[in-house]
């Protein structure tokens, strides 16, 4: 019997959908030309570390997947938004859509919800899922040497 994404989308377990975009997402920066290796999980810090092909810029990501299009858990702080980048990546099993953001842009559009003392913080999918963001890998720019890609995005 086959298994439709849909289905596949709300049987995965959080821990597997985070994997996913984990890996979609340094495929993604890979394809830029950027050396990328994701940080140990469940770490606290960036996910992923890349360096580009120079070995002259290092920059921090952090990705948060979600496998439909919800909004983002910041948690009861936002200390813990740290990096160069933030990637949104949403509808993770059907058709992925990632959210390129800097850690100030997440901060400005967090909202915070809850009683007093006991508030979260979140990034509402209206927020995040915008054209500005919406696959705007450029943001971030390329690893590959000045020379091999002309026209290429300015540190």
């Amino acid at each position: 019997m086959a298994v439709s994404r849909s289905d596949l989308a709300t049987k995965l377990d959080t821990q597997v959908v985070g994997n996913v975009g984990l890996y979609y997402c340094c495929y993604k920066l890979s394809l830029l030309g950027w050396n990328v290796m994701p940080t140990a999980r469940n770490a606290r810090g960036v996910d992923i570390i890349a360096y580009n092909a120079e070995a002259t810029k290092l920059i921090g990501i952090q990705v948060k997947s979600l496998s439909k299009r919800n909004p983002v858990p910041l948690g009861k702080t936002l200390d813990k938004i740290m990096g160069n980048w933030w990637i949104v990546i949403n509808n993770i099993v059907a058709e992925p859509q990632a959210f390129i953001m800097r850690p100030k842009e997440v901060r400005d559009f967090a909202v915070r919800s809850g009683s007093e003392g006991n508030y979260s913080y979140w990034l509402a999918a209206p927020n995040y899922d915008t054209p500005k963001f919406k696959e705007a890998w450029k943001r971030i720019g390329t690893g590959h040497k000045r020379n091999e890609i002309p026209g290429n995005a300015p540190d």
